[in-house]
């Protein structure tokens, strides 16, 4: 058992206790308040563990606390790990109880994590089982769609790709429309997005769009566990502060495109839990009748080669 692998239990539970803490905001339409739900909460439970754990990919920086803040340091003292999280993905669906909201962690070695400033990221996913290679940044939304549709042997007009509903996205789109592929358009939750490529269930074959590389770091942890193919690339433009602020934290190529492990390396445990029903998760429901609170969870462990879907309840 590796060190990581020892803290699973505690790391399912750092996110149902945050998908808990957000029942109460679903659908109340206050996405700042559900969000700081999440965010009290896996900060308290994270400091219980026995961790030296700093936060590589959080919500913001310090100075915009209450927010898990990238450098934030977590734990009790113990095991020296790097943390991804995003406490609410999907502040907004929560808020009007949509589909598929998650409170979101992944765990690594020191070092394990692409330290990614809060900037966008241009980003493609596809499911496992595919050549090497068959999507890339650099080609067209029409020749991607050609590679993927040659490799499932099957016309481009049989795809999907889920792709955030953004004006931002407008021309992919109507590139993706005009080469012939199906798009499922999502409101937020761009971690569950990318996964969404690995599940038989959503029945999605491609990831397309920029959004934000916090969570592409974390998606590229959960790849890294259940397969499939990703490629990043940081977005920048012309701001001369996020290009200063990248630079510190040790990215020097602007221009790099990342796989899933240049994103998360070594050992890594991705977990999440549902807030709200979704294509991966069944959402918190609360008895009426008792005290019960049931939560579904999922963990992946990179180092075990393995995916752990948990049902818990709880007594509130």
């Amino acid at each position: 058992m590796t060190k990581l692998t020892s803290l699973s239990s505690q790391i399912i539970e750092v996110t149902e206790q945050a998908a808990i803490a957000c029942y109460d905001w679903i659908g109340k339409g206050d996405n700042m308040a559900a969000d700081a739900a999440a965010v009290k909460s896996m900060r308290h439970t994270l400091n219980q563990m026995n961790i030296r754990g700093t936060i590589v990919i959080g919500e913001g920086e310090r100075d915009e606390a209450p927010m898990l803040y990238i450098g934030e340091k977590v734990g009790k003292g113990g095991i020296e790990v790097d943390i991804a999280l995003d406490p609410l993905e999907g502040t907004t669906i929560c808020a009007n109880a949509g589909e598929s909201s998650l409170a979101v962690i992944a765990f690594a070695n020191k070092g394990g994590f692409l330290h990614a400033p809060d900037v966008y990221m241009e980003k493609i996913a596809v499911g496992a089982g595919l050549p090497e290679g068959v999507i890339d940044l650099d080609n067209s939304a029409k020749k991607n769609l050609q590679n993927i549709a040659k490799a499932k042997k099957c016309a481009i007009s049989e795809l999907t790709v889920m792709i955030l509903e953004r004006s931002r996205h407008e021309e992919l789109i109507a590139k993706v429309r005009e080469a012939g592929a199906k798009i499922r358009l999502i409101g937020d939750g761009d971690v569950a997005g990318v996964i969404a490529c690995t599940s038989q269930h959503a029945r999605i074959d491609a990831y397309m769009g920029t959004g934000g590389a916090p969570e592409g770091v974390l998606a590229a942890a959960a790849l890294r566990v259940i397969g499939g193919q990703m490629m990043g690339r940081l977005i920048f433009g012309d701001n001369k502060k996020q290009i200063e602020r990248a630079k510190k934290m040790g990215i020097k190529d602007l221009s790099k495109k990342y796989l899933a492990k240049d994103m998360a390396r070594g050992d890594v445990i991705f977990a999440c839990a549902g807030v709200t029903d979704g294509y991966m998760l069944d959402g918190i429901k609360k008895c009426k009748h008792s005290n019960k609170i049931f939560v579904n969870s999922l963990l992946m462990d990179s180092a075990a080669k393995k995916v752990i879907r948990t049902s818990s309840e709880y007594f509130c």
